[in-house]
């Protein structure tokens, strides 16, 4: 069953840990040559890999993305990895936007043919 408001609050979620991890993964290439520091990044499947529960989904709505930042210890920052995870995480956010767009296409026209 279709149900715009839970599409619409799942890739509202997925498009703030795109958000969350676009700043993780700045800090890491920001302060690649700062000594001590540990890399940062979110792990999508860990936090997205339990949304088909309804109590999940709300549960995770309600602790927001920023919970999940991970430090990475013990692994290098390499600012050619941390390059490529960042185009990787701007076709994400290309992919969530077209979906959020598509989702509101839908329900106009659920609006414009129920009148």
């Amino acid at each position: 069953m279709f149900s715009p408001s839970t599409s619409v609050g799942k890739v509202e979620l997925m498009l703030d840990l795109i958000s969350q991890r676009q700043v993780a993964l700045g800090s890491n290439l920001a302060n690649v040559h700062t000594p001590g520091y540990v890399r940062r990044d979110i792990d999508f499947q860990e936090y997205l890999g339990s949304m088909n529960s309804p109590l999940e989904t709300k549960l995770s709505q309600r602790l927001g993305p920023s919970a999940i930042i991970e430090v990475k210890s013990g692994e290098e920052i390499r600012p050619d990895k941390e390059l490529m995870e960042i185009q990787n995480n701007a076709i994400l956010y290309t992919m969530a936007t077209r979906r959020m767009s598509n989702i509101i296409t839908e329900m106009k026209t659920v609006i414009n043919v129920g009148k």
